[in-house]
């Protein structure tokens, strides 16, 4: 890697100050987010009204998932949110390409092992039966509206599955981070004047982490212990 891409801050033509370039790059990463508020809120806003329509059924399908393994990717996901802070701070702080990239690599790790864990409980859905479909099977079959409990799994299966999906692209985000870093190339992304591309992934992580802290409680822990109907 030459000294000159390292020391390289690319100012594009169409701003006039690397302050202007970053408030313009942050704005539109902002925009994004929001309109992925609104997205997330919709499955969420389905899930409380069905919730409230079908509280039996909903109770009896969180009672099927493992607190434990929920709790451990929780972990798992703020662990990721600290090497992703690390890898920021290295870009704020001109501390190098190789501290910047060991917060992305600690990223992508922590990352991975939310998804392996989640494959494996993803796994267990199939082998109880608890995929929606034509082979579900209601766990619980003593209840009112048991065959409503199938709705519970297709909001966990999607809003999770959703969830994981923005992590797998986050991931490919960092790995063409990486390959930058690894091949100089002139993307300025930790440069003090101008981290804009790893700060603003930060903010897209960060957020995915906050999702995540929403679904855990959700779908995990407001059935753990079944309330006396």
């Amino acid at each position: 890697m030459s000294s000159q891409a390292l020391g390289e801050s690319k100012l594009h033509h169409h701003f006039e100050t690397y302050e202007q370039q970053k408030e313009t790059s942050f704005l539109g990463m902002w925009l994004f987010l929001a309109q992925e508020v609104m997205f997330f809120g919709g499955a969420f806003a389905a899930y409380v009204n069905y919730r409230t329509l079908y509280p039996e059924a909903f109770v009896a399908g969180s009672q099927q998932l493992d607190t434990t393994i929920g709790f451990l990717n929780t972990l798992v996901l703020l662990c990721s949110s600290f090497t992703m802070v690390y890898a920021v701070w290295a870009a704020q702080n001109s501390k190098g390409p190789k501290k910047i990239a060991l917060g992305l690599y600690g990223t992508i790790f922590f990352g991975g092992i939310f998804l392996i864990v989640k494959y494996f409980e993803y796994g267990a859905k199939f082998a109880h039966h608890l995929v929606p479909g034509y082979n579900f099977i209601p766990p619980v079959q003593d209840i009112p509206h048991a065959e409503s409990t199938e709705i519970f799994f297709a909001l966990y299966f999607g809003m999770t599955g959703l969830h994981a999906l923005h992590m797998i692209v986050g991931m490919g985000i960092m790995a063409v981070m990486l390959f930058g870093l690894h091949t100089g190339k002139s993307w300025a992304i930790w440069d003090r004047k101008n981290h804009n591309f790893v700060e603003g992934f930060g903010l897209y992580w960060h957020f995915v982490d906050i999702v995540w802290i929403f679904l855990f409680p959700f779908l995990y822990l407001l059935g753990a212990h079944p309330p006396s109907f």
